[in-house]
Protein backbone atom coordinates (compact mmCIF):
# COMPACT_ATOMS: atom_id res chain seq x y z
CA UNK A 1 0.00 0.00 0.00
CA UNK A 2 1.36 3.39 -1.00
CA UNK A 3 1.18 6.25 1.47
CA UNK A 4 0.33 9.66 0.14
CA UNK A 5 2.14 12.65 1.53
CA UNK A 6 0.30 15.86 2.28
CA UNK A 7 0.25 18.25 -0.66
CA UNK A 8 2.86 20.98 -0.35
CA UNK A 9 1.52 24.13 -1.99
CA UNK A 10 3.66 25.88 -4.59
CA UNK A 11 2.46 29.45 -4.17
CA UNK A 12 3.88 31.97 -6.62
CA UNK A 13 3.27 35.69 -6.36
CA UNK A 14 4.10 36.73 -9.90
CA UNK A 15 5.92 39.86 -11.02
CA UNK A 16 3.78 43.00 -11.09
CA UNK A 17 1.65 43.61 -14.16
CA UNK A 18 1.62 47.01 -15.85
CA UNK A 19 -1.01 48.22 -13.37
CA UNK A 20 1.06 46.93 -10.41
CA UNK A 21 -1.24 44.03 -9.54
CA UNK A 22 0.27 40.58 -8.98
CA UNK A 23 -1.22 37.21 -9.91
CA UNK A 24 -1.16 34.55 -7.18
CA UNK A 25 -1.01 30.91 -8.24
CA UNK A 26 -0.74 27.49 -6.64
CA UNK A 27 0.94 25.35 -9.26
CA UNK A 28 -1.15 25.78 -12.41
CA UNK A 29 -4.19 27.15 -10.55
CA UNK A 30 -4.78 30.91 -10.45
CA UNK A 31 -5.93 31.74 -6.93
CA UNK A 32 -6.48 35.44 -7.52
CA UNK A 33 -4.98 38.82 -8.29
CA UNK A 34 -3.53 40.93 -5.50
CA UNK A 35 -2.94 44.65 -5.34
CA UNK A 36 -1.44 44.63 -1.83
CA UNK A 37 0.18 42.22 0.61
CA UNK A 38 -3.10 41.99 2.53
CA UNK A 39 -4.76 40.73 -0.65
CA UNK A 40 -2.27 37.85 -0.87
CA UNK A 41 -3.10 36.89 2.72
CA UNK A 42 -6.83 36.98 1.94
CA UNK A 43 -6.43 34.97 -1.28
CA UNK A 44 -4.58 32.27 0.64
CA UNK A 45 -7.22 32.31 3.40
CA UNK A 46 -9.98 31.78 0.84
CA UNK A 47 -8.00 28.84 -0.59
CA UNK A 48 -7.75 27.27 2.92
CA UNK A 49 -4.03 28.04 2.97
CA UNK A 50 -4.18 30.57 5.80
CA UNK A 51 -1.57 28.61 7.77
CA UNK A 52 1.08 29.94 5.36
CA UNK A 53 3.15 32.87 6.63
CA UNK A 54 2.98 34.97 3.45
CA UNK A 55 6.15 36.99 4.01
CA UNK A 56 8.33 34.22 5.47
CA UNK A 57 7.19 30.83 4.18
CA UNK A 58 9.47 28.75 1.97
CA UNK A 59 6.43 27.64 -0.05
CA UNK A 60 5.79 31.21 -1.29
CA UNK A 61 7.95 32.31 -4.19
CA UNK A 62 8.04 36.04 -4.90
CA UNK A 63 8.86 36.93 -8.50
CA UNK A 64 9.79 40.41 -9.64
CA UNK A 65 10.14 41.75 -6.11
CA UNK A 66 9.27 40.80 -2.56
CA UNK A 67 6.25 41.34 -0.34
CA UNK A 68 6.92 45.09 -0.10
CA UNK A 69 7.06 45.64 -3.89
CA UNK A 70 3.76 46.89 -5.28
CA UNK A 71 4.78 49.47 -7.90
CA UNK A 72 2.10 51.94 -8.90
CA UNK A 73 -0.44 50.62 -6.39
CA UNK A 74 0.92 51.15 -2.88
CA UNK A 75 0.00 54.82 -2.75
CA UNK A 76 -3.49 54.12 -4.14
CA UNK A 77 -4.47 51.02 -2.16
CA UNK A 78 -8.02 51.31 -0.94
CA UNK A 79 -8.90 54.37 -3.00
CA UNK A 80 -11.26 54.17 -5.97
CA UNK A 81 -9.76 54.61 -9.42
CA UNK A 82 -10.51 57.76 -11.29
Amino acid sequence: MTQTSPRFPRIVVHAPALDGSRRVTDGDVILGVASHLDDVTEILRLADLDWIEVEESACVQWQGGGPDDWPGLSEHHGSPSA
